[in-house]
């Protein structure tokens, strides 16, 4: 028996910048035209941070590492801590954290409770860094909230976190 291929076609609202940006007029369903569609956003949001760090002379995965650094501030993370906290994850966080002590935004010590690690810490230096790009980062937030209502970023998050939740589950 053949079977036939539907092809989904969004509503002229939902989905026209979607198109227009991917030259499509149509998608297999609308669970395919979700996924692009959240793609082209992650995209966007990760193009619009990697243009901060390069004014500061920072990679994206740096900027994560000193966020996360920040976080635990004046406290520090084993290598595998910030793994488990990095956005996307990165080969080789080893170097990434090299090059942060290198310039001087972070350093590294080996752990009082187990000497077999090492942890690293944000300097003041970095605290500095993050604290001059920050309305930079505001101003992104700023955009987003001026085109989401609040209420619609909080459904964002949850159907986000619905699709991506379940592996955060399994791999605690």
């Amino acid at each position: 028996m053949c079977v036939a291929t539907r092809f989904f076609v969004s509503s002229p609202v939902m989905g026209e910048a979607l198109r227009e940006r991917l030259k499509q007029s149509s998608f297999a369903s609308p669970y395919q035209e979700a996924v692009l569609s959240v793609l082209v956003c992650a995209d966007y949001l990760d193009r619009q941070v990697e243009k901060i760090c390069e004014e500061y002379g920072l990679t994206t995965p740096q900027y994560n590492v000193l966020r996360i650094l920040r976080g635990v501030y004046p406290a520090g993370h084993a290598r595998c801590d910030i793994i488990e906290r990095m956005i996307h994850t990165a080969p080789d966080v080893t170097r990434l954290i090299d090059r942060l002590v290198s310039a001087g935004l972070a350093q590294r010590t080996k752990s009082e409770a187990d000497g077999r690690l090492s942890m690293t810490y944000i300097t003041e230096a970095g605290l500095d860094i993050l604290r001059k790009m920050q309305p930079a980062v505001d101003q992104v937030n700023a955009e987003i909230a001026g085109r989401l209502t609040s209420e619609e970023a909080m459904v964002l998050t949850s159907l986000c976190e619905r699709i991506y939740g379940a592996e955060v589950k399994n791999s605690a």
